[in-house]
């Protein structure tokens, strides 16, 4: 895609994120212009965002008909999923509260309920984390039920659930550097009294504070910009959650836990590029961020390798490596560890040693 069709794009973005606005086209876009922003859209799973942003454009902007009607069908389906996947989230809480298990739901169904339209964000999984030790609770509990459940690295667990991808994460929070748990679980202990609650299907279900919400957002994105990269949905999120939020939290007490976790520098990335990129009001930015801070170069990254990297043309699709799940493994992983070193050292200079205790030595197993 050229950089005029690419600005298009991330305009067509915009307006649907934000309900306001349209896209400054000198001439309505051809069918082929159309196909390669769908294909986009695909490979970061924002195809339901673009897809918002139809109502604001003009007849002569829209895509043609036949596009319209095959995108209109994938919304529907995502739609269907999504229902799908409440009607677990809240089958799977009560579940487990019965069996005195306290779930947390993380990111995918929790993080929609920021959008604009919730049913049009995309979600792969469901995602729970546990209080305290519920997690081994909650895994023998699967053990009872005779779910076939498979221990995977990243400390976490997955299974299928009526059709529907779950996964149990011991960890409330993807840092790699072994040496901020025990901050990271007083910020759980202070914010344990103002969790916050998200009603699905008529159940009220348990969320982190919106602060350790963005927080946690926020570190799932850099774990895998550290790894093979992450879409473009994964920062949307960030943004809504931002807008959504800010009004309620002290961003001067956000500053310091992002200084404590060691991922300021890089956060100040972040807040550019959802202002300058994703349209998130700069009113919407917890603090400042340096006005000089440089970064196309990490949307260029985020923009090829797509959603988790599965889908980035610049690697071979035959050179998988024998421990790895990527075309080009280690050329990646060694590119993104000098791009981000500079800004979150610890993260990366970490992650090769936990990725090879969680994957080799950190999986239960009996």
């Amino acid at each position: 895609m050229n950089n005029q069709l690419r600005n298009i794009f991330f305009q067509l973005l915009r307006v649907g994120l934000w309900g306001e606005g349209k896209p400054a086209l000198i001439k309505p876009l051809s069918i082929d212009d159309w196909n390669s922003i769908l294909k986009y859209a695909s490979n970061h799973t924002v195809e339901g965002v673009i897809y918002d942003s139809f109502p604001f454009l003009t007849e002569d902007q829209l895509p043609p008909a036949s596009l319209r009607l095959k995108w209109a069908v994938r919304m529907d389906k995502i739609e269907r999923h999504n229902a799908k996947m409440d009607a677990i989230i809240a089958e799977q809480f009560l579940t487990f509260e019965k069996e005195g298990i306290r779930p947390i739901l993380q990111k995918g169904r929790g993080v929609a309920s920021y959008y604009r339209i919730p049913d049009h964000r995309i979600s792969g999984d469901i995602d729970w984390c546990f209080e305290e030790d519920d997690y081994s609770k909650a895994r023998n509990f699967l053990k009872k039920r005779d779910v076939n459940f498979k221990d995977t690295p990243d400390f976490s667990l997955d299974y299928n659930w009526n059709g529907i991808h779950v996964e149990h994460h011991k960890r409330k929070f993807d840092f790699r550097n072994p040496f901020k748990k025990k901050y990271l679980n007083k910020l759980l202990e202070d914010y344990r009294g103002v969790q916050g609650r998200l009603v699905i299907n008529d159940v009220s279900i348990r969320l982190l504070a919106q602060e350790l919400q963005l927080l946690q957002v926020n570190i799932h994105i850099l774990k895998h910009l550290i790894t093979y990269g992450i879409s473009l949905r994964q920062f949307c999120d960030s943004a809504r959650l931002y807008y959504s939020v800010l009004p309620n939290i002290d961003g001067q007490v956000l500053h310091e836990i992002y200084k404590k976790t060691g991922i300021l520098k890089w956060s100040h990335l972040l807040h550019k590029l959802l202002v300058d990129y994703i349209g998130l009001p700069e009113s919407a930015i917890p603090f400042p961020y340096p006005k000089e801070i440089h970064i196309d170069w990490m949307l260029d990254e985020v923009w090829h390798s797509g959603n988790f990297g599965f889908n980035d043309e610049r690697f071979g699709q035959n050179k998988e490596a024998e421990f790895f799940h990527r075309p080009d493994s280690a050329k990646r992983l060694w590119g993104n560890f000098k791009r981000y070193l500079k800004y979150a050292p610890q993260e990366a200079i970490a992650f090769p040693f936990v990725q090879a205790y969680s994957k080799f030595l950190g999986k239960d197993s009996d």
